[in-house]
C-alpha cells in the first residue's frame, strides 16, 4: 500500500525539481510514492523499478536510475550501502538532524534501524578538536542478529 505524502510535501518537491529544472512526472511520482510506501526496506533500484512498473508498466529501468540520482541530489532519498554489493536507497527524513544508523546481520543480512542519535558527544569532540563542521554522518555495525545468535 502506497502512503500518502502530504500537499506540502508535494509542493516542496515540486519547487526543488524546478529549481534544478525538472517536473514531478507521473513517474518520478510513482518512484516517489514507492520509496515512500517502502520506507525501512532499503530498496535497490532494481526493486524500486519491479514496485513502479505495476503502477507504470512503459517506464524503464534508466527512468528509475536518472531519478534516484536526481532524489539524491536534491535531498529526497540518500543512498546506502549495506555491504551487500548493492546499492539501497532510503527516504531522507526531514526530522533527523543526521541519518539513523543502522544494524547489519553478517549471516541474513537482515537490517535494523537505531532510531537515537548516539554520537553527538563524539561529534563535538571531534568538531572542537579538527576544525571541522560536521553536517551529517552514517553509520552502519555489523554483527549477527538476535535470531541468528539463537542459531548458533
Amino acid at each position: 500500500m502506497i502512503a500518502a505524502i502530504s500537499e506540502n510535501d508535494i509542493k516542496k518537491l515540486k519547487e526543488d525539481l524546478k529549481q534544478k529544472g525538472y517536473k514531478l512526472t507521473p513517474q518520478r511520482r510513482a518512484i516517489v510514492d514507492t520509496i515512500i510506501a517502502g520506507k525501512g526496506s532499503h530498496l535497490t533500484a532494481e526493486e524500486i523499478y519491479d514496485e513502479v512498473k505495476k503502477l507504470c508498466p512503459e517506464i524503464g529501468l534508466a527512468t528509475v536510475y536518472r531519478t534516484i540520482i536526481l532524489l539524491e541530489e536534491i535531498g529526497l532519498i540518500y543512498k546506502l550501502e549495506l555491504n551487500d554489493g548493492c546499492s539501497r536507497y532510503e527516504l531522507a527524513n526531514k526530522d533527523e538532524v543526521h541519518r539513523h544508523h543502522h544494524l547489519v546481520c553478517n549471516k541474513c543480512g537482515s537490517v535494523i534501524e537505531v532510531q537515537d542519535d548516539l554520537l553527538e558527544n563524539l561529534e563535538t569532540e571531534i568538531e572542537k578538536k579538527y576544525n571541522f563542521k560536521i553536517k551529517d554522518h552514517s553509520v552502519k555495525f555489523f554483527g549477527l542478529c538476535s535470531e541468528c545468535r539463537k542459531d548458533g
